[in-house]
């Protein structure tokens, strides 16, 4: 079996503990307009494949897992091998076997996922840092900015959290989508239901670090004010808090 990737290199810390391995792989099923990277989506593709910047390539499973093994040594500070997208899930045959290889051989598994996918818990064991989205907790609305409902996020972040799985729940707060005083609460009514103790939140700030790659991929990008204030984010900060909810700041 292949992977398909569109980019792969190490980066420390920001994408799982320690320094990693951080693969990302082609294909995404949801069409958020803030992505920073729409080259990962699979219907973006075809406009993206004459930009030089943009490239694609597909590795056996076997030939990958070897390349992890080799670059153990990099794994330094608790690191290891995290995978992304696009949305890792797409390829969830290759991907299932890939995270069971790494666990065999004793390498630190992470994936970043937008949690659509209704296969996710039978990753669970195959990865020791989970990071899910939680872009919405309202469906209507989840839907009308990505395309799909957030019903299937919504109960694999309540299946991660029953299961014992240690989570990192990432809330990206998107001026005019999610960044309301109303919002603050409709995200901590339902996360209070959950224990505590197992899972964090972090929340991102709307960036446009992807808007020049929609440019040369000849895509409009469409988000306007997407900003938020750094009192915008405190105050998030300080009602979840007051939930007891724990806060990663970065």
């Amino acid at each position: 079996m292949c992977l398909v990737l569109f980019q792969k290199g190490f980066n420390f810390s920001q994408d799982g503990p320690g320094n990693r391995l951080v693969i990302h792989l082609q294909g995404c099923n949801l069409q958020c307009p803030w992505c920073a990277n729409p080259e990962g989506m699979e219907s973006r593709l075809e406009k993206c494949r004459g930009v030089d910047h943009f490239k694609r390539w597909s590795v056996e499973v076997g030939e990958l897992l070897k390349e992890a093994v080799d670059c153990r040594p990099m794994y330094f500070s608790g690191g290891g091998v995290t995978v992304t997208g696009g949305e890792p899930t797409m390829q969830f045959e290759p991907l299932k076997e890939f995270l069971r290889g790494l666990k065999a051989v004793g390498i630190n598994t992470a994936m970043e996922t937008n949690a659509t996918s209704p296969r996710l818990p039978e990753l669970f064991q195959h990865i020791d840092f989970l990071m899910t989205d939680l872009k919405h907790y309202d469906s209507k609305k989840h839907c009308e900015a990505t395309g799909s409902g957030n019903e299937t996020v919504i109960r694999n972040i309540k299946a991660a959290v029953e299961s014992g799985k240690r989570i990192a729940i990432r809330i990206p707060l998107i001026n005019g989508f999610n960044a309301s005083d109303s919002d603050i609460s409709g995200f901590t009514d339902f996360l209070s239901g959950l224990d505590k103790e197992l899972f964090t939140v972090e929340f991102l700030r709307y960036h446009e670090f992807g808007k020049d790659k929609w440019a040369k991929c000849g895509l409009e990008y469409k988000i306007e004010n997407g900003f938020v204030s750094a009192d915008t984010v405190n105050a998030f900060i300080k009602a979840f808090e007051t939930e007891g909810i724990k806060i990663v700041r970065t």
